[in-house]
C-alpha cells in the first residue's frame, strides 16, 4: 500500500474519512466563572486580655496596628465572658496576656479566649505571655507536689494554641512542656546595652544571685565584656533568702546583678547588701519580671542599689514606684518577634542566636 494512504478503519495520514467518524477538534476555553482565584493572604491581627493592657497597646503601636475589638467581661458569679467583635476568620492572631495579679483569673480569660477565636476560624493562634504562668513550678522539689507549669502547658494547647511566645522562662524545660512552637525571647541584650550606656567603667563585674543563674549571668557577662562573680545562697523557706558567701572578686568595681523576677525583692536586695559590705563601690540590678509583691517596694527603696532596672512584662504602677527603680519597655522586642512570627522569618536572629540562654 502505498505511503500516505489509508482505508476507513485505518485512515493514514491523507485518507478520506467517512462522514461522522471525525475526530474532534478540542480547544481550551477558559470559564472564568468557574474558580475563585485568591494569592496567598495573610492578616495579623493583635488582641489583648485585660492583664497587661498598656503592653499590648504599646507593641501595636511599633506594629502601627490598633487592637483588635474584644468584648471581656466578669459576670457577678465570677465566671469570665469573652466575644471577638469583629471576624478574625482565617486571621494570624496574636493574643497578649501576661501572668499578672490575679494571676488564675488572668490564665483562665487567656484560655476563653483562646477557645473562642479557635471557635470562630482563626488561621493560626499565638499566646504571645510576656511572664510566663507558674513557670516557677517547673519540677517536683518534694514529695507529692504538682508540677503546675506543665499543667499550663496542657491547657494552652488543649484550649487551642497552635504557638506560644513568652520571654525570659525561669527554667528552660518548660519549653520541652509544649508539643507546639514555643518561641523564647529574653531581655538580656537590653540589659547589657543598659549596662554600657551607662559608662561606669572598665571595672564591672556581673553578678548571678545563685549558681543556679551562672550561665544566664555568664552571657551577660560576655555581652558586657567583664568577669563573673557568682553569689551563694540558702533559702530556709519561700521567699526567703540569705547570702552565705560571694564567690569571686567586687571590690573596687561595679556590680551589676541580673536575674529573671523579683518577687518580694528578698533576694535580691540581700545579695546587693552582700556585694556593698564585699567592697562593690556601685551596685545596680536587671530582673526581667518585676511582680514586686509584698514588702518588694519597701526594700528596694530601703535597699543599697544605685539602680534596679526591670521590664514592663508586668504592669508596675507608676505612683508606687520607687526613686531607684527603672522600668524599661520590652513591647519594640514583642513586635519586632510578633512581625517575624507572622512574616515566617527567622526569630533567633533578632538575638543573633543568643536567646536560649539556659
Amino acid at each position: 500500500m502505498p505511503s500516505g494512504t489509508g482505508t476507513a478503519e485505518m485512515p493514514g495520514a491523507g485518507a478520506l474519512v467517512l462522514p461522522g467518524l471525525e475526530s474532534p477538534q478540542i480547544t481550551a476555553e477558559l470559564r472564568p466563572d468557574h474558580w475563585i482565584e485568591r494569592g496567598p493572604q495573610k492578616r495579623l491581627m493583635l488582641f489583648a486580655g485585660r492583664s497587661n493592657a498598656d503592653l499590648a497597646e504599646r507593641i501595636g503601636k511599633h506594629l502601627n496596628l490598633d487592637l483588635g475589638q474584644i468584648d471581656l467581661k466578669t459576670f457577678a458569679d465570677g465566671e469570665t465572658y469573652c466575644r471577638y467583635e469583629e471576624s478574625i476568620r482565617g486571621a494570624d492572631m496574636f493574643i497578649v496576656q501576661t501572668a499578672a495579679k490575679p494571676v488564675d483569673e488572668h490564665l483562665m480569660e487567656l484560655l476563653i479566649m483562646i477557645n473562642a477565636a479557635k471557635l470562630a476560624s482563626a488561621k493560626r493562634i499565638t499566646a504571645v505571655i510576656p511572664w510566663f504562668f507558674y513557670s516557677r513550678q517547673d519540677k517536683k522539689s518534694r514529695p507529692r507536689e504538682p508540677i503546675t507549669a506543665r499543667l499550663v502547658a496542657d491547657m494552652i494547647q488543649g484550649a487551642g494554641a497552635d504557638r506560644v511566645l513568652t520571654m525570659d522562662l525561669h527554667a528552660g524545660q518548660v519549653q520541652g512542656f509544649f508539643k507546639v512552637p514555643v518561641d523564647h525571647m529574653t531581655a538580656v541584650p537590653m540589659f547589657s546595652q543598659y549596662v554600657r550606656d551607662l559608662k561606669v567603667g572598665a571595672d564591672v563585674a556581673v553578678v548571678a544571685p545563685d549558681t543556679g543563674r551562672a550561665k544566664l549571668a555568664g552571657k551577660f557577662a560576655e555581652m558586657i565584656g567583664c568577669d563573673l562573680v557568682i553569689l551563694n545562697k540558702e533559702r530556709p523557706g519561700h521567699n526567703e533568702a540569705n547570702v552565705t558567701a560571694v564567690i569571686g572578686e567586687v571590690a573596687g568595681k561595679v556590680a551589676v546583678m541580673t536575674d529573671d523576677v523579683i518577687d518580694t525583692a528578698g533576694t535580691i536586695c540581700a545579695g546587693a547588701q552582700a556585694l556593698k559590705e564585699a567592697g562593690a563601690t556601685k551596685v545596680y540590678g536587671c530582673a526581667t519580671h518585676a511582680l514586686l509583691n509584698g514588702p518588694a517596694l519597701e526594700r528596694i527603696q530601703n535597699s543599697v542599689f544605685d539602680r534596679l532596672v526591670v521590664t514592663d512584662t508586668v504592669p508596675i504602677n507608676p505612683l508606687n514606684k520607687p526613686d531607684n527603680l527603672e522600668v524599661i519597655s520590652v513591647a519594640g522586642l514583642l513586635a519586632e518577634t510578633i512581625f517575624n512570627v507572622f512574616a515566617d522569618d527567622s526569630v533567633s536572629a533578632i538575638f543573633a542566636g543568643e536567646n536560649q540562654l539556659f
